[in-house]
C-alpha cells in the first residue's frame, strides 16, 4: 500500500475493525456485480470508493432517460448507452485504481459459471427471478458469498448467502424457484428512488464486511424495509435441508 492509498482510504484505516490489513484486503478483492441499474449504481460506486481491486460489472441492458431518477451510475449524457460500459466510464472517474471490467451481457450458462468462480463474492443487484435463481446456484456450485438484494414500490429487502458454510441456507431455500411466481417490475409498478439507494449501499456494506473479516453479516437473516413508514424487519430463516439446489453440500 503507497502514501496515496494511506491517504484515500484514511476514514476506513482509522477503524480499528478493518485498518490496514481489512484495507489491503480490498485491494486485493475481486467482485461481481450482477446488474448495473438502482441496486447496483450505489452498490458499484461504494466499492470501487472503498478500493475493491477488481470489480466486474454484467448488464446486457441501456442506459434509458426513465432510469436516471434512481440510477446514479449514469447521466443523462450517456443515455443510450450499454450500462456496463456507461459504469465503467463512472467507476474509473471515482477512483481510477480500481480494475472495472464491463460485461455488456446477461451472464448465463459458462459465462455466468466463469464470472462467478473468477471473485470473491457476488452481489445480485438484478431485477428477475430467472437470473437471481441461476446466480444463486452459480454460487453454490463454486462456493461464493452472495449478496442479494432488491427492492419495488416502497419496499426493499437484503440478505447473505454464504456459501462458504455447509449449513446457509441458500436463495433458493427462502424463495423456492417457481414458474407461477409473480414478478412486478420498476417499470409498471414504480419505486422510491432513494430505496434502491439504501438496500444497494447496504449490499455493499455487506461485501466489504465479509470481504475483510468484519463484524456479523446478514447471513441467515433477511432486513426488510417499509419506506413508507421506515421501519425494518429482521426474518430468521434456515437452511433447507431438502432444497434441490445445495442439499448436496456437507
Amino acid at each position: 500500500m503507497d502514501d496515496g492509498h494511506l491517504l484515500r482510504y484514511a476514514r476506513h484505516i482509522l477503524l480499528d475493525e478493518l485498518g490496514i490489513e481489512g484495507q489491503e484486503r480490498l485491494l486485493a478483492s475481486r467482485v461481481l456485480i450482477v446488474g448495473a441499474g438502482g441496486l447496483g449504481s450505489p452498490a458499484a460506486y461504494y466499492l470501487a470508493a472503498a478500493g475493491v481491486g477488481q470489480l466486474v460489472l454484467a448488464d446486457d441492458d441501456e442506459v434509458e432517460l426513465s432510469n436516471l431518477q434512481r440510477q446514479i451510475l449514469h447521466t443523462t449524457a450517456r443515455v443510450g448507452w450499454p450500462k456496463a460500459e456507461s459504469g465503467k466510464l463512472a467507476l474509473a472517474e471515482l477512483n481510477p485504481g480500481v480494475r472495472v471490467q464491463a460485461r455488456v451481457q446477461r451472464l448465463l450458462g459458462p459465462d455466468l459459471d466463469d464470472a462467478v468462480a473468477g471473485v470473491d463474492i457476488v452481489l445480485d443487484c438484478c431485477d428477475n427471478f430467472a437470473t437471481r435463481h441461476a446466480v444463486n446456484r452459480a454460487c453454490v456450485k463454486y462456493r461464493k458469498p452472495l449478496v442479494s438484494g432488491a427492492a419495488i414500490r416502497f419496499a426493499g429487502q437484503v440478505s447473505v448467502f454464504d456459501m462458504r458454510s455447509d449449513d446457509a441456507p441458500c436463495y433458493h431455500c427462502l424463495f423456492p424457484e417457481a414458474d407461477e411466481a409473480e414478478e412486478l417490475s420498476c417499470a409498471t409498478t414504480g419505486v422510491l428512488g432513494p430505496l434502491v439507494g439504501i438496500i444497494g449501499s447496504m449490499q455493499a456494506a455487506e461485501a466489504i464486511k465479509i470481504l475483510t473479516g468484519m463484524g456479523e453479516s446478514l447471513a441467515g437473516r433477511l432486513l426488510c424495509l417499509d419506506a413508507l413508514t421506515m421501519q425494518w424487519n429482521n426474518v430468521r430463516f434456515r437452511r433447507d435441508p431438502q432444497c434441490p439446489v445445495c442439499s448436496h453440500r456437507g
